[in-house]
């Protein structure tokens, strides 16, 4: 089992920044990737970016690349998104998944992230 827990969200303005926190344990060997999802209200989940758990490798939705980044924290053991250029449009609950051949096996619950324009 891999339990994930993501750090609390926000309010910001747009155009601002926040960064994200998941925070990461138990088998961590079951899992390749760290993903980054979101839900808007009324739309589906979405996939934000995804960073390789043993390495440094990236990649994200075209939708937020070169805004968005992702980065491992080793000593906390956590991944964390950071978030700019932030727009109305990426106000979601946000959502990060321990993946393995693809696949979202393990979820966090989930952290809501408002943008005001």
């Amino acid at each position: 089992q891999v339990h994930l827990v993501e750090s609390v969200g926000g309010l910001v303005q747009a155009g601002g920044s926040l960064r994200l926190s998941c925070a990461v344990s138990g088998r961590t060997f079951d899992i390749d990737t760290i993903d980054w999802f979101r839900q808007a209200p009324g739309k589906e989940r979405a996939f934000v970016g995804r960073l390789n758990w043993r390495g440094n490798s990236a990649y994200f939705a075209d939708s937020v690349k070169g805004r968005f980044t992702m980065s491992k924290d080793n000593a906390r053991n956590t991944v964390d998104l950071q978030m700019n250029s932030l727009k109305p449009e990426d106000t979601a609950v946000y959502y990060c998944a321990g993946s393995r051949a693809g696949n979202s096996i393990y979820w966090g619950q989930g952290t809501q992230v408002t943008v005001s324009s």
